[in-house]
């Protein structure tokens, strides 16, 4: 089988590792949620750059590591002296898209079916990705009294977040490779593939409705908490064990206006994930900490505790991921061959990886010119 179809070859795999409960899906939901934190205060002296301030989006899910302790511990702040940040908190990557095309968004944090969507239907004119964020933390959990083994999946009810987002082009292709057959606009077929929100999930799954879930983090942990069993750990199913769940996209105005400020930006998340990756306790209680100040509580020990060691915290965009991801959704004719070339640039980003001492990242051939 070619590389682009990486599930083929594991089909039998059953895991064990447990994920928390996810606060939003990754890239589709609701509307935005502007954090209110004020301002951080700026000293005089501090450094200016060609932008008072930008505007950062996210979403709080573990699987955004980056930006919850980023902006909890000050390390991007840090960087952009005199400019401010003004963090908005989304549900899902509609929202953060639409505010990313309409100019009341700068950067954002979001996962790669939304970054690809909102590329190529602006004809590559909106966004640029500029930097990885996460890796990892999606895993299928299923009620083990109907399901003990991977092919017991067929003829239940799964659930994934969103028609056409991350998971549901992953479990799709998964389906697919099984030699299974399921509509992928209604989701009925060999599998019913029940779109739900992340937030209705769990109850979902304790009411019996659904008998399993293709779910991010922090979902899948709540599951397992509420007797679920991890049945496949998507992590496996990747050569080199890494795909892109989360990447830092940019609107291309704002690039080509304030490259300095994208600059400090990129800075900040490539020392944030060192010391998320130095720190893993220190950091996991400050992403929890984020979390409380955005949910107004923590996650409970037994979600957060198993989940966080699933997430890899990443710089690299792992380019050749989001085109694998790019196929799938081809193949499952949820979107046209798309054109891609440009999605990335990676300039900046590996400019301040030099600087650090760090290897450069690649962009799969994707890159802007």
């Amino acid at each position: 089988m070619s590389a682009a179809r990486p599930l083929t070859t594991l089909r039998a795999v059953a895991l064990t590792a447990a994920l928390p409960l996810l606060l939003t899906a990754c890239g589709y939901g609701s509307e935005a949620e502007k954090d209110d934190a004020p301002k951080a205060n700026v000293a005089a002296d501090a450094k200016k750059l060609s932008a008072s301030e930008v505007r950062i989006g996210y979403f709080p899910n573990l699987t955004h590591a980056t930006a919850l302790v980023g902006l909890q511990e000050g390390l991007i702040a840090k960087e952009l002296g005199a400019t401010a940040i003004k963090p908005q908190a989304f549900n899902a990557g509609p929202s953060e898209i639409e505010a990313l095309n309409g100019g009341s968004l700068d950067i954002g944090f979001i996962g790669p079916s939304p970054s690809i969507n909102a590329y190529v239907k602006s004809k590559g004119s909106n966004l640029r990705i500029i930097s990885g964020s996460a890796s990892g933390g999606v895993k299928l959990v299923v009620n083990p009294a109907k399901i003990k083994t991977l092919d017991d999946l067929k003829g239940k009810n799964i659930a994934t977040p969103q028609k056409g987002n991350t998971q549901d082009v992953a479990f799709l292709n998964w389906i697919s490779e099984k030699g299974w057959k399921v509509d992928p606009e209604s989701g009925k077929g060999d599998v019913s593939v029940v779109r739900t929100d992340n937030k209705v999930t769990p109850d979902a799954f304790k009411s019996g409705s659904i008998d399993g879930a293709w779910v991010p983090e922090p979902t899948a942990s709540k599951l397992v908490s509420d007797g679920g069993t991890v049945l496949l750990d998507e992590t496996a199913l990747w050569p080199d064990k890494k795909f892109v769940i989360t990447n830092i996209i940019v609107s291309q105005k704002f690039l080509k206006e304030h490259a300095d400020v994208v600059e400090a930006v990129l800075t900040g998340t490539v020392k944030t994930n060192e010391w998320i990756n130095a720190n893993p306790d220190k950091a996991k209680a400050s992403a929890n900490a984020k979390l409380a100040a955005e949910g107004g509580k923590p996650l409970d020990a037994k979600i957060i505790d198993p989940a966080w060691p699933s997430i890899l915290i990443t710089d690299d965009p792992l380019a050749a991921t989001l085109k694998t991801q790019a196929e799938w959704a081809v193949e499952a004719k949820l979107i046209e061959q798309p054109d891609l070339n440009g999605i990335y640039d990676l300039k900046l980003l590996n400019k301040v990886l030099k600087a650090a001492g760090k290897p450069e990242v690649s962009d799969a051939g994707l890159g802007a010119k």
